[in-house]
């Protein structure tokens, strides 16, 4: 590997690093201008003021926001995110029994999306200004514009009341069979699947149109090569390094989408958890949830970042 590539990467991952660390403080002083007060709320409204403050100190709630702020960063870099103010359980224990959960529906949903998203956006660019390209289009412009929680509650209404097929609530654990899986997980992945789809679809459609245009490929057709061969030996190769960028900014969309889905469905994943802890001012379990989210989604981007700088040879040199 060449030294100005290492450089490229390096600095790409020291950028990461940097906007994790200003992610941090952002996760913390969000958290902590919220409204409420955690020692209030555990000890109910017919608490004494001294009754709070005494809980404050015990929490150290009643220390100065840096103070508590370097104390928790600094269990986080070693891998100890505190425990909850509400159960008085490890914060990673907590999120270790949803994670799973949440990564099986992100990776089921991945699985399902990417494949059909990239042959719909290619063909769609092959075929621009055609009826299948128009059609495409119209019906991934209606599934963004429509909010993704009124297609998760169509979807229980059409699905789960009235035909039956699937159930109305999803979980992750006591799964048997196959069928089982797919019952449980259908309605879920297919609320997630309609806008993923539909984002990704446009964004690789656009990128290889751009490719498509280039003059390279220009010289390709006019050499006589024929169309397949002038997509798949000269366009895309040239542009996995935006459609890597489509993927991972869709596959990002996960952690935030995934929350109407799993707050409709029941489903016991992180981003119910993080929902749970907002409502009864869990801070450390709020920036815990906060922070793997954030860090996940700089992670998807720097993988798109570093594959474009990889696919694209006037970048590598």
């Amino acid at each position: 590997m060449n030294p100005p590539l290492v450089h490229l990467l390096a600095s790409r991952i020291a950028a990461a690093i940097l906007t994790l660390g200003f992610v941090s403080v952002a996760v913390f002083v969000g958290t902590e201008i919220l409204p409420g007060d955690v020692a209030q709320t555990l000890l109910g409204q017919s608490a004494t003021p001294e009754a709070v403050a005494g809980l404050r100190a015990a929490l150290h709630l009643d220390q100065p926001a840096y103070i508590r702020y370097f104390r928790w960063l600094g269990r986080l870099l070693t891998g100890d995110p505190g425990r909850s103010l509400v159960n008085n359980l490890p914060v990673a224990e907590l999120i270790s029994s949803r994670l799973p959960n949440s990564l099986i529906l992100a990776s089921v949903t991945a699985l399902v999306c990417v494949p059909v998203a990239l042959v719909l956006g290619v063909t769609s660019a092959i075929w621009r200004g055609r009826i299948y390209d128009r059609v495409a289009n119209f019906l991934t412009m209606s599934v963004v514009a429509v909010p993704e929680f009124l297609i998760a509650t169509l979807l229980v209404i059409i699905f789960a009341v009235h035909l039956r097929w699937f159930p109305a609530l999803s979980y992750a654990a006591g799964i048997v069979s196959l069928d089982q899986f797919f019952r449980l997980f259908a309605l879920p992945v297919l609320t997630l699947s309609c806008v993923m789809i539909a984002q990704m679809m446009r964004m690789t459609r656009a990128a290889v149109i751009d490719t498509l245009r280039s003059s390279y490929v220009e010289m390709a057709v006019l050499k006589g090569a024929r169309p397949m061969r002038v997509v798949l030996t000269h366009a895309l190769p040239n542009a996995i390094g935006p459609i890597a960028n489509a993927v991972a900014l869709s596959l990002s969309y996960l952690l935030g989408g995934a929350i109407v889905v799993e707050i409709i469905f029941n489903y016991p994943g992180l981003a119910r958890l993080l929902v749970d802890a907002v409502s009864t001012r869990d801070m450390p379990l709020v920036q815990a949830c906060a922070m793997i989210y954030c860090t996940a989604y700089l992670f998807l981007a720097m993988l798109a970042d570093v594959a474009s700088v990889l696919s694209n040879p006037r970048l590598r040199y």
